[in-house]
């Protein structure tokens, strides 16, 4: 090797060392602040939430949560407009993995808007969406979504995407029908309301659902009957045999839901044998 070649050889291995100095130090600044950002958006959320509390919404809207509406009361055009503004302003800011992790910590409080901005932070963020996302949004149920409301607001708003985007199939969904979670349960079957409108076929729909037939929680029930309900306008002979197998088996609010759009008098034919 000429002392040309050997200097060009020392000055590209020099060159090699400072890059990879600065990438490690870059990633060490970048492990540190992360969880000071996630920490910093958070408290921006809280002091948002506490700042514009309203009572008087909290017990307006607390007579549909019979098991509790624990909730900050903001008025909802308030709450829009600055979760318009967080997500623009979020946006080259945030990654996926980043909102899941302040998701985590908001969806944890229980706390009806928190959990609300922590859905609408990973709907900002559809195109990025795999299935580790989708379990990990499944854990919000087992840690602190806890009333309908935010349950039915996530199964449309991200969960119903998962499907119609194809990230994840039916099989993956019917998982869910074992979860402890109740929530859990019922979201099931209302993330199949939001496929009904892209032309979910009822033979689909029940083989997710079937396993859940026999829930005895009523937030379940009322979730499955409202998507029969949708299907059997469509589909009035599948649901209706649907129906008339498990009449005398399944939870009566499912029967109730499911038909309340049926004639009066034709709706009697689901009614539980004596």
């Amino acid at each position: 090797m000429s002392k040309t070649q050997s200097n060009i050889y020392i000055k590209l291995l020099l060159c090699k060392q400072n890059i990879c100095t600065k990438f490690s130090l870059l990633k060490q600044v970048s492990i540190k602040t992360i969880p000071n950002m996630i920490d910093d958006k958070i408290k921006e959320i809280r002091d948002f939430c506490v700042k514009n509390t309203n009572q008087s919404n909290i017990e307006k809207y607390s007579r549909y949560f019979k098991d509790g509406f624990d909730s900050y009361g903001i008025d909802n055009n308030i709450y829009q407009a600055q979760k318009e503004l967080w997500i623009e302003k979020w946006h080259n800011e945030m990654t996926i993995e980043n909102y899941l992790d302040l998701g985590d910590k908001l969806v944890k409080t229980g706390k009806f808007e928190e959990v609300s901005f922590a859905i609408s932070f990973i709907q900002s963020k559809r195109e990025d969406y795999t299935e580790s996302t989708f379990d990990r949004v499944g854990c919000w149920f087992d840690f602190g979504i806890r009333n309908w409301g935010n349950t039915d607001v996530l199964c449309m708003l991200v969960l119903s995407s998962f499907l119609i985007d194809k990230i994840v199939d039916l099989k993956k969904l019917k998982e869910w029908t074992a979860a402890d979670s109740q929530w859990k349960r019922r979201a099931v079957a209302v993330t199949l309301v939001e496929l009904v409108k892209t032309g979910l076929k009822p033979s689909d729909a029940i083989a997710v659902i079937e396993p859940l037939m026999m829930d005895k929680s009523e937030y379940v029930q009322k979730g499955i009957g409202t998507l029969l309900r949708g299907l059997w306008k469509n589909y009035p002979t599948e649901i209706e045999h649907f129906l008339l197998k498990w009449k005398d088996k399944c939870g009566r609010l499912i029967i109730q839901y499911s038909t309340e759009k049926m004639d009066k008098e034709y709706r009697k034919k689901f009614r539980k044998a004596k």
